[in-house]
C-alpha cells in the first residue's frame, strides 16, 4: 500500500510538475509575445521619432546655412561702411585743417589791416599838425605881402630875360614840334625811325582809324623806340579803377598812367609785338622780363592776354600765369576765383585765380611793403608779399 501511495504520488507529482511547466512555458510564451509586440512597437516609435530628428536636423542644417551667409553678406556690409566711414573721417579732418590754414590766414590779414589803419590814422594826425603849420605860414605870408610884391616884380623882369634868351631854341622846338604834327605815329618804334630820338610824350593814332592817343616814348632803354603802356613811381594815381578807364586810359603819359587796353590791343594784333616789364625794389634792385611775342585779344574776348618766350632776371617762371587770362576791373569780374580777386587785390590785371603778380595793386610806402597781398607783387621775383617800389610795362614791334 505504501509502494502503491507512492507510486500514486509520483505520478501526480510528475502530472503537477508537467502541467506547471507547460503553464509557466505558456505563460512565458504569453509575456515574450508580449513583449516583442512592446518592444516591435517601440522600434517603430522610435523610428518614427528619429525620422521627425532627421527632418528638423535638416531644416535646422538649412537654416544655420541661411544665417551663416546672412553673417558673411552683413560682415562685408559692416566692412563697406567701416572703409567709406574712414574715408569720411580722412576727408573731414582734410577739410578741419584747411579751414583752421583759412582761419590763420584771415587772422594774418585782419592784423595787417588793422596795423594799415592804425598807421592811416597817424599820418591823419600828422596832416592835420601840417595844415596848422601851412595856416600859420599863410598868416606870415600875409603879413610880408609888400616883400613878396617886391620879389615878384625881381622875378618878372628875370623872366623876362630868360624868355628873350631863349627865344632862338624855341624856334627850333617848334619846328621839331610840327615835323612831329604832320607824321602819323602808330607807335613809339615809327616816331624814333623818323628821326624823333628823345623821350616824351608823344601823339599816337589808332590803327585804321583817326582816334588819337597820348603815350610816352622811351627812346634810351634798349635801343629806345619803346611805347609805355604802364607806368608806376610814386603812388600819386589811383589804379583801382573801371573796366571803362582800363580800357581808354589814365594817368599822365609822363607819370604814373595806363595807357588802355583797347589802343594795346589793336597796336599789338597789327604786327607782332614784344612786351618788356622793368621792376624796381625798395633796396634799389632791378630786374625786367622779356617775352618775345605779346598780343591782347579784343573787348569782345575781356582783352585776353597771350605771352611767349621769357627771358630777363625776375624769374624764370612767369608771374603772368600762361595760357592767357581775361583781365579784371572791380567792376568785371573774369577771373577764375569766386573771391573777385580785383576787389580783394585792387586793381585791374590779369589775375587768373588772383594768380603771383599784380602791377596794379595798392602802392606802399618803404617800410610798409611787406606782407601785404594787395601790393605792386611779382612772385618770381620778390614773393607774394613784397610790394614794389616802381614798374614799367612797354613795347616795341619785334622787328624793330
Amino acid at each position: 500500500l505504501e509502494s502503491y501511495i507512492q507510486d500514486n504520488m509520483k505520478k501526480e507529482m510528475v502530472e503537477i510538475q508537467q502541467n506547471a511547466v507547460q503553464n509557466q512555458t505558456a505563460v512565458m510564451i504569453e509575456i515574450g509575445t508580449n513583449l516583442l509586440n512592446q518592444t516591435a512597437e517601440q522600434t517603430r516609435k522610435l523610428t518614427d521619432v528619429e525620422a521627425q530628428v532627421l527632418n528638423q536636423t535638416t531644416r535646422l542644417e538649412l537654416q544655420l546655412l541661411e544665417h551663416s551667409l546672412s553673417t558673411n553678406k552683413l560682415e562685408k556690409q559692416i566692412l563697406d561702411q567701416t572703409s567709406e566711414i574712414n574715408k569720411l573721417q580722412d576727408k573731414n579732418s582734410f577739410l578741419e585743417k584747411k579751414v583752421l590754414d583759412m582761419e590763420d590766414k584771415h587772422i594774418v590779414q585782419l592784423q595787417s589791416i588793422k596795423e594799415e589803419k592804425d598807421q592811416l590814422q597817424v599820418l591823419v594826425s600828422k596832416q592835420n599838425s601840417i595844415i596848422e603849420e601851412l595856416e600859420k605860414q599863410l598868416v606870415t605870408a600875409t603879413v610880408n605881402n609888400s616883400v613878396l610884391q617886391k620879389q615878384q616884380h625881381d622875378l618878372m623882369e628875370t623872366v623876362h630875360n630868360l624868355l628873350t634868351m631863349i627865344s632862338t631854341s624855341n624856334s627850333a622846338k617848334h619846328s621839331l614840334v610840327a615835323k612831329e604834327e604832320q607824321i602819323i605815329f602808330r607807335d613809339c618804334a615809327e616816331a624814333f625811325k623818323s628821326g624823333l630820338t628823345t623821350s616824351g610824350t608823344y601823339t599816337l593814332t589808332f590803327p585804321n582809324s583817326t582816334e588819337e592817343t597820348k603815350a610816352y616814348c622811351d627812346m634810351e632803354t634798349g635801343g629806345g623806340g619803346w611805347t609805355v603802356i604802364q607806368r608806376r613811381e610814386d603812388g600819386s594815381v589811383d589804379f583801382q579803377r573801371t573796366w571803362k578807364e582800363y580800357k581808354m586810359g589814365f594817368g599822365s603819359p609822363s607819370g604814373e598812367h595806363w595807357l588802355g587796353n583797347e589802343f594795346v590791343s589793336q597796336v599789338t594784333n597789327q604786327k607782332r609785338y614784344v612786351l618788356k616789364i622793368h621792376l624796381r625794389d625798395w633796396e634799389g634792385n632791378e630786374a625786367y622780363s622779356l617775352y618775345e611775342h605779346f598780343y591782347l585779344s579784343s573787348e569782345e574776348f575781356n582783352y585776353r592776354i597771350h605771352l611767349k618766350g621769357l627771358t630777363g632776371t625776375a624769374g624764370k617762371i612767369s608771374s603772368i600765369s600762361q595760357p592767357g587770362n581775361d583781365f579784371s576791373t572791380k567792376d568785371a569780374d573774369n577771373d577764375k576765383c569766386i573771391c573777385k580777386c580785383s576787389q580783394m587785390l585792387t586793381g585791374g590785371w590779369w589775375f587768373d585765380a588772383c594768380g603771383p603778380s599784380n602791377l596794379n595793386g595798392m602802392y606802399y610806402p618803404q617800410r610798409q611793403n611787406t606782407n601785404k597781398f594787395n601790393g605792386i607783387k611779382w612772385y618770381y621775383w620778390k614773393g607774394s608779399g613784397y610790394s614794389l617800389k616802381a614798374t614799367t610795362m612797354m613795347i616795341r614791334p619785334a622787328d624793330f
